[in-house]
C-alpha cells in the first residue's frame, strides 16, 4: 500500500489558516528553510489537494515568477501528478491534475491501493480532516511556525473524536521553523 502524508504549517497558536483564510504568514524563507522545502517539493510521488489549496497553488507555480525565485519547485510541481478533491470544480488546467469527485476517503483508499509511488497532501486542512480519523494518513509532518495569529481555523476542525499520535521525529531550522512528524499510535 502506498504511504501518504500531509506536510501542514501551523501557527504557534495552532492555527492552520489565518482569520482571512490566508497562509502567506507561513513564508519564512533562509537558506537552509529553501533547501528541504525545495528537496521536498521536488522529490517525487503525487500530490492531493482540495479545491481551494489546488487554485492558491495552480495561481502561482505555473507562473514566470516561480520559474524566476524557485525553478526546481516550479518544475517539479508542474510534473507532479496532482489529485483535486472538489464537487464544485468543473476542471484542472495546471499539468498532470484530475478533478476526482465523490467520497473521498473510498477515492483515497483506492488511491493508495494501487501502485505508484507515494502520496502527499500540502496544505488542504479539510481534507486532512477527513482523512485522518478515517486512518489514511501515514504521516503528518507539522511545521510549527513562530508566529501567533490570534484567530484563523486549526488544521483538524469537525474531527469529532480525539485521535492520536507518535512522534517519530523533529528537526528545528535557523528561521525559527520546527518539523514535528507523527505516526498514528
Amino acid at each position: 500500500m502506498r504511504k501518504l502524508i500531509a506536510f501542514e504549517m501551523v501557527s504557534l497558536d495552532g492555527y492552520f489558516v489565518d482569520a482571512d483564510g490566508q497562509m502567506s504568514w507561513a513564508h519564512r524563507d533562509d537558506a537552509e528553510w529553501s533547501a528541504f522545502t525545495s528537496e521536498n517539493a521536488t522529490g517525487g510521488g503525487e500530490l492531493l489537494f482540495g479545491r481551494v489549496t489546488y487554485q492558491m497553488m495552480a495561481s502561482y507555480w505555473p507562473s514566470a515568477q516561480a520559474m524566476q525565485a524557485m525553478p526546481e519547485v516550479a518544475a517539479g510541481m508542474h510534473e507532479t501528478r496532482k489529485y483535486v478533491f472538489s464537487r464544485t470544480l468543473h476542471g484542472a488546467s495546471w499539468n498532470n491534475s484530475r478533478v476526482v469527485r465523490g467520497d473521498i476517503v473510498a477515492e483515497v483508499r483506492r488511491l493508495k491501493e494501487a501502485r505508484g509511488p507515494q502520496m502527499a497532501i500540502l496544505g488542504s486542512g479539510s481534507i486532512v480532516a477527513q482523512l485522518t480519523p478515517a486512518g489514511l494518513i501515514d504521516e503528518l509532518q507539522i511545521v510549527l511556525t513562530p508566529i501567533a495569529l490570534g484567530g484563523g481555523r486549526t488544521l483538524f476542525d469537525g474531527i469529532g473524536k480525539p485521535l492520536y499520535f507518535r512522534r517519530s521525529r523533529t528537526r528545528t531550522f535557523g528561521n525559527g521553523n520546527v518539523l514535528l512528524c507523527y505516526e498514528p499510535a
